[in-house]
């Protein structure tokens, strides 16, 4: 059989079972086991062998050490409430303008995507916290829930993120290892979250009912007293980036050590707050076991799929079509940016990694394009797919925590302007690469 009509079998055969509702994790490895037996004249031995050593490689991937680590990290940060005095202080400085209170909430989101890296924490204690006061002071619930969940997003982009360890540990290249990541998806968290901001600011401006200010009896603080608020609840979390950020750019640590240094610091917060209790060390360890163990089988199914994708000849298939077309550049990168944004509506973000990167990245390079700047495009392009129907999980991680008054309908109306602002940050960084080259510049050289 072709390697043409099997590379069409696999990936159908991929997307039928998802549809199905299968597990993803073990449709990967099914549909790897089922063709791989066919590419290997169904020689088990052979196909036990191939698969016992590409797994046994990841569990010996030591930049993997720090997913568990950034993930203890999070979930002690989520059960410490670090970020509700931060949104306490930003309610009375920025209350008073239009669209201030969702503003908060996006400065908030922003800072909290800095210290924990995972979607479910920061939509989850924003859902709980920002939610019903949003409602309270009479926000649109669209934009309120916009809100809430593109800021949430950040957690995925912004270091230190899971995603950028996982597609550091995938690669195994200098020019895309996790400090350069780090450092590359710093100007780009930033420019998002900005746009996100002046957004919020302009439509409430215009449109004082979609986010109006507090009234002026809950803005009795001085300007001396919201200074001091603001700093006392920043100064923790900013101290907390300080030590992983600030330890892996400046060469000190690798990005494993920086994460156990995290944990310290996360755990020393949740003391210093009066919030580290037994149960809280419990759960948060049965969570990030949880947590990790999804992650790692995903990871497991997805390198087997990639392996007997490639081996059958899939990727030299796929590599053919695109660099065979005589367009420009760019127009096959606008090919790989939609592959990628399609798929994120239906699979999750580890998965879209393993299949994607190791066919993606070859031709990229073969391209010319720079590999740490198109890492980081599909990095930005899968932060959408949290947002985007119909199994965006930012979505369903709000509705799970948020009021009764806020409905699916809401949501999915308040998310679509948030995705049409993640696609124009995604165009800005592809006109502009230097967003995304120039501080693994500064902080490691060319």
């Amino acid at each position: 059989m072709s390697p043409e009509i099997l590379t069409v079998l696999m990936f159908g055969t991929l997307v039928v079972a998802i549809a199905l509702g299968h597990p993803l994790a073990v449709t990967l490895t099914a549909v790897a086991t089922l063709f791989g037996l066919i590419e290997y004249g169904f020689n088990l031995r052979i196909v036990i062998d191939l698969f016992t050593n590409n797994a046994w490689g990841i569990f010996l991937n030591y930049t993997l050490v720090a997913v568990p680590l950034f993930i203890f990290m999070a979930q002690i940060l989520d059960r410490s409430k670090v970020s509700e005095g931060l949104f306490d202080a930003l309610y009375i400085v920025l209350g008073g303008l239009r669209g201030g209170l969702g503003m908060s909430v996006i400065i908030v989101s922003t800072v909290f995507a800095a210290t924990t890296g995972i979607i479910g924490a920061s939509v989850v204690a924003m859902g709980l916290m920002a939610g019903p006061a949003l409602l309270r002071r009479g926000y649109d619930r669209g934009m309120s829930a916009g809100i809430i969940c593109s800021s949430g997003t950040l957690g995925i982009l912004i270091p230190p993120s899971i995603m950028l360890v996982v597609y550091g540990g995938l690669t195994g290249m200098r020019e895309t290892s996790v400090g350069n990541l780090f450092a590359a998806a710093i100007l780009p968290g930033l420019l998002l979250s900005g746009l996100y901001l002046v957004y919020v600011l302009i439509r409430c401006t215009l449109n004082p009912k979609l986010g109006p200010p507090i009234p002026s009896a809950d803005r009795t603080a001085t300007l001396g007293q919201k200074i001091t608020m603001t700093l006392k609840n920043f100064v923790p979390p900013f101290g907390l980036i300080l030590i992983v950020m600030g330890t892996i750019l400046a060469g000190i640590a690798t990005p494993t050590e920086a994460a156990a240094l995290g944990c310290m610091g996360a755990l020393l917060l949740a003391l210093v707050s009066r919030k580290l209790t037994w149960e809280v060390i419990k759960q948060a360890s049965l969570s990030t076991a949880r947590t990790t163990a999804m992650i790692m089988a995903l990871f497991v199914g997805g390198k087997l799929f990639s392996v007997v994708f490639v081996s059958m000849g899939g990727g030299d298939v796929v590599s053919d079509v695109l660099l065979g077309m005589e367009v420009n550049p760019y127009v096959v990168l606008f090919i790989m940016m939609a592959v990628v944004f399609f798929l994120g509506m239906f699979i999750d973000w580890a998965a879209i990694l393993l299949i994607v990167v190791p066919i993606f990245t070859p031709i990229a390079m073969d391209l010319g394009f720079n590999p740490l700047w198109f890492a980081m495009l599909i990095c930005i392009n899968l932060q959408t797919s949290f947002l985007t129907p119909p199994f965006g999980y930012a979505l369903f991680y709000f509705k799970g925590v948020a009021p009764p008054e806020y409905t699916m309908g809401d949501i999915y109306k308040g998310i679509l302007p948030f995705v049409m602002i993640q696609i124009v940050g995604l165009i800005i960084m592809i006109l502009f690469p230097g967003i995304i080259t120039y501080l693994p510049e500064v902080f490691f050289g060319r």
